[in-house]
């Protein structure tokens, strides 16, 4: 069965399906291999959720009209892009050189008490040395070099399932 050809509702819950997944599989790391999360990898999770959220709720809905279907593709594509440009920022950091580099600074718990929630998005997305470590690679790319590949593959998907002409329906 070619999931190019799948519905709507399909392709969405394989979205979602999938975001699960990969969220599942940080928490894995983190509560089974310690793998502790930088600020920018909370706020890539953050960005996984919220498209995860997204392509559930266009799976649950289901929208028959082009409207509304193109309109969750829109909404899918909105939080992956904010997840590319955080994933991005994050293998920059990763690839500088670490004397280019200043601290990460203190934890996000810490800087959620102490600063507003602009100046926290404001140093989190500054802040690079924690942010640089490369705790854990697959194939030779970093969890934020995949997280950045799942993005793109995951905003294409939502375009291409919420923009794709669909023929008519057929009983048999």
């Amino acid at each position: 069965m070619n999931p190019l050809r799948w519905s709507f509702r399909a392709q969405f819950l394989l979205g979602f399906l999938i975001c699960v997944a990969l969220l599942g599989y940080a928490i894995y790391l983190q509560l089974h291999d310690g793998l502790e999360p930088c600020p920018l990898c909370i706020f890539q999770r953050i960005a996984f959720a919220a498209l995860g959220v997204m392509f559930l709720l266009g799976a649950l809905h289901g929208p028959r009209g082009r409207g509304g279907r193109k309109a969750y593709g829109l909404l899918a594509f909105v939080a992956a892009a904010a997840g590319i440009g955080v994933a991005g920022r994050h293998v920059w950091v990763q690839v500088m050189p670490r004397d280019a580099m200043s601290s990460c600074g203190p934890p996000l718990s810490f800087l959620s008490e102490t600063m507003g929630p602009f100046e926290v998005l404001r140093t989190v997305l500054t802040g690079t040395g924690d942010c640089g470590n490369v705790d854990w690679r697959f194939l030779g790319l970093s969890m934020p070099m995949w997280s950045l590949v799942w993005f793109v593959l995951l905003a294409a998907w939502a375009l291409y399932a919420g923009f794709r002409a669909r023929g008519p329906r057929k009983l048999f």
